[in-house]
């Protein structure tokens, strides 16, 4: 009888080690919040402000995920997809009982930096504070002065639809002990300030790791693989490595065309569709050139991913592209022919300034054919932005093409013209 009593102390224990371990990991670098009257007389944000802060709630496209189509600015109710359920992105007016109006800049910067609300609650990593971390007391007190400003919006917040576990405090607290911790951006001695600036926005306000990271079972990015890309489950697209040449490095690229990437959705080196093209539309385009061009010197810098790495992403196949069958090449011909060679040319060469060729294209020749998919399927659009107000598009084919015929088309575009990338296969459409 001694043993499992001595056994039952010794569970009893740990379990309660692990419980006081889980607390400490998801308070730690948490400041305590000032006296509510003391912190309302101190805030007496000027103008200039509060000007700043709508800047960098651009810079980090907040009204992406906080703006629902038809819907208040900044109120929140847009309902994001993960594997785990869907999470309902909140209201950031400055409502006193829906949205913010009740916050202080504390309760704010602690959201930001902590992924804790006012009432204490751990916040879905949906919110992207395993990045926003990074980003400075200053700027989030901005970011709070320009949202304090807006117009109250009396929008209710939805509840989440997660799944068991997934929609509980302890499964979240465990989630954050394992996968976030706190911290904040360290400029790089050794490197110039505009890319230092560079890395702030791509690392901190533009957390671009949320889309082009690689994320874990746990669905947590995984930082020490980088930019290395990934699936992007809200939107079933595909996120390209932006340290791989293959996919969508820029490290050969002039800044020039960087730049004009991110400030019209195009450029002489490719154009944006997609998710991409949203970020461009209600983020990038909107920042002044001196942040381009440091967002450019520092994704122009990036290391070159590890192959072997960069093999293991989501969505990712290093297949070789092997034999290729006769008959699917044949009817993928035919469809090309008829649906896309007015366009794309007959030898997929293009139109310069309208239709891009898809001989030697790397969004063509990338191994996953995620992005090609849903591009034949459903279109693709280039942002309209002040520089390209009227883009060209890609109309859907979703209703004159069955699944046999938008994987024999793609199968013939990635192996004609010298192109080499692997066939499309009926599985490839299962998973789209």
């Amino acid at each position: 009888m001694r043993r499992p009593f001595q056994l039952l102390i010794f569970i009893v224990a740990l379990a309660i080690a692990v419980l006081v371990a889980v607390v400490a990991l998801n308070l730690r670098g948490e400041d305590p919040l000032p006296d509510p009257a003391a912190a309302a007389a101190e805030w007496k944000p000027d103008a200039a402000t509060v000007e700043r802060g709508r800047y960098l709630a651009l810079a980090g496209n907040c009204a992406g995920c906080h703006t629902a189509r038809g819907g208040a600015d900044y109120a929140g109710g847009v309902g994001i997809e993960t594997p785990f359920g869907t999470v309902f992105s909140s209201n950031l007016t400055p409502d006193p009982k829906a949205g913010i109006g009740s916050w202080n800049a504390a309760h704010f910067w602690r959201a930001m930096h902590n992924g804790r609300s006012k009432d204490g609650r751990l916040l879905y990593p949906a919110f992207p504070y395993p990045s926003f971390t990074r980003v400075t007391r200053e700027d989030s007190d901005a970011i709070f002065a320009y949202l304090r400003s807006l117009p109250p919006d009396a929008s209710p917040n939805p509840p989440h639809r997660l799944r068991f576990p997934y929609d509980t405090q302890a499964a979240l607290a465990v989630w954050r002990a394992l996968s976030f911790k706190p911290g904040s951006f360290a400029p790089d001695p050794a490197q110039p300030a505009e890319w230092n600036r560079g890395a702030y926005l791509v690392e901190g306000l533009g957390h671009c790791i949320a889309c082009h990271g690689t994320r874990n079972v746990l669905g947590a990015t995984q930082e020490r693989l980088g930019l290395s890309g990934g699936l992007i489950p809200v939107e079933n697209w595909y996120a390209p490595s932006l340290a791989s040449a293959r996919e969508a490095g820029v490290a050969g690229w002039n800044p020039h065309d960087i730049v004009a990437l991110l400030k019209t959705g195009t450029s002489a080196r490719g154009s944006v569709m997609g998710p991409m093209a949203d970020v461009v539309f209600r983020s990038t385009q909107h920042l002044d050139e001196a942040d381009l061009r440091a967002m450019a010197g520092y994704l122009k810098a990036l290391p070159e991913a590890d192959a072997d790495a960069a093999a293991a992403a989501p969505g990712r196949s290093r297949a070789a592209a092997g034999p290729r069958d006769p008959r699917v090449m044949a009817r993928g011909e035919k469809v090309y022919d008829q649906r896309c060679a007015y366009c794309h040319g007959d030898v997929g060469q293009g139109a310069e300034g309208a239709y891009p060729p898809l001989a030697g294209n790397r969004a063509v020749l990338m191994d996953s054919p995620v992005n090609l998919i849903q591009i034949v399927r459903h279109g693709g659009f280039l942002p309209a932005t002040a520089g390209n107000p009227r883009p060209y598009g890609m109309p859907p084919f979703n209703q004159v093409l069955d699944d046999e015929d938008v994987a024999a088309v793609l199968s013939f575009v990635r192996g004609a013209w010298g192109n080499a990338a692997p066939m499309v296969t009926a599985s490839d459409m299962l998973r789209r």
